[in-house]
């Protein structure tokens, strides 16, 4: 173990640009891969929070991340969620290298995210906004510049500080920005928006579902507990929906579990997972459209192997 080559954070932004991991996943999806076959990953919980292991196998790789989630970390000046990969060799099961976990989250969950809003929104979707200040929400902003054409994007934080902060790394892109100041302009870019992407930690709904407009897209990524939700019943059952995979999203997604548990949909609801959309499996419908994530660890693997060989031929 001490002999392998270790790829930190730096190394994999560098190695895999977001638009590659976008690309890597779409390809990945056409070659077969199945999310539905993907392993569940255990969580343990811990005093301090939560232990997750995520393996997966697909192609000529294995590997397995081991994520953490402190939840009192943010007040002690540290990340909420940390972890660290491994990638093996498919073939033999030798360890190939290790990685910075929290990289390849920062990485993949963005361009998952792009992927499914490729196939589901507008063409011309420009405006966006952003719930979240974190990581996760600069890095969506990031992402899908790459599949649609942003012009506009609000920001709704908790902290007026890091709101402000987040809106003006916007204005550096040549983004307009807004940060949102209270709930009643929360409403109403909501309700103009043809992109909504909700990265919290919340635990219930950000907003009043029924502001969306038919034909907007809305990705929520932030949640991966089945009593946690971003987004309302009301929105869910009127959208078509798109998940990772059908028996992820019925385990831990709460967007999906809650409405169902409520009777407000039925486990039919959901329009397809995301090698039926890329396949073109899935017909949006007249109202909103709604990607849930909840991240999976195929997506890790394929851009860690990703990584891997674009490092090995530097080398």
């Amino acid at each position: 173990m001490s002999g392998l080559p270790y790829l930190d954070a730096a190394d994999v932004a560098r190695l895999v640009p977001v638009a590659r991991a976008v690309q890597l996943l779409e390809d990945a999806l056409r070659a077969g891969l199945d999310p539905e076959r993907t392993p569940r990953r255990p969580v343990v919980e811990l005093p301090a929070g939560q232990l997750l292991l995520m393996p997966a196998a697909a192609g000529r790789y294995a590997g397995v991340k081991a994520a953490t989630v402190a939840p009192g970390n943010p007040a002690r000046g540290l990340p909420r969620v940390q972890g660290t990969y491994l990638l093996y060799d498919g073939e033999t099961l030798a360890p190939l290298a290790v990685m910075d976990g929290i990289a390849l989250t920062s990485l993949r969950t963005p361009a998952v995210s792009a992927l499914a809003v490729r196939h589901l929104a507008a063409p011309d979707a420009g405006d966006l906004v952003v719930f979240g200040t974190g990581p996760q929400a600069w890095g969506h902003v990031l992402a899908l510049r790459e599949v649609r054409p942003l012009r506009r994007v609000a920001v709704a934080g908790r902290d007026p500080d890091r709101t402000a902060a987040f809106a003006a790394r916007c204005a550096a892109l040549g983004l307009e920005p807004t940060a949102l100041a209270g709930p009643s302009e929360q409403a109403r870019a909501v309700a103009g928006a043809d992109l909504i992407v909700c990265c919290t930690t919340a635990r219930e709904p950000l907003f009043d579902g029924g502001l969306v407009r038919d034909g907007a897209t809305v990705v929520a990524i932030g949640s991966h507990e089945p009593d946690a939700r971003e987004l309302d019943g009301g929105l869910v059952a009127r959208a078509t929906v798109v998940v990772e995979a059908r028996s992820a999203a019925l385990a831990e997604a709460g967007d999906v579990v809650i409405p169902v548990s409520h009777g407000t949909i039925t486990t039919r609801h959901l329009a397809g997972n995301l090698a039926d959309l890329i396949a073109g499996r899935v017909t949006a419908a007249a109202g909103p459209r709604v990607f849930k994530g909840t991240g999976m660890a195929w997506q890790d693997l394929v851009v860690a192997a990703a990584a891997y060989e674009a490092w090995h031929e530097e080398t």
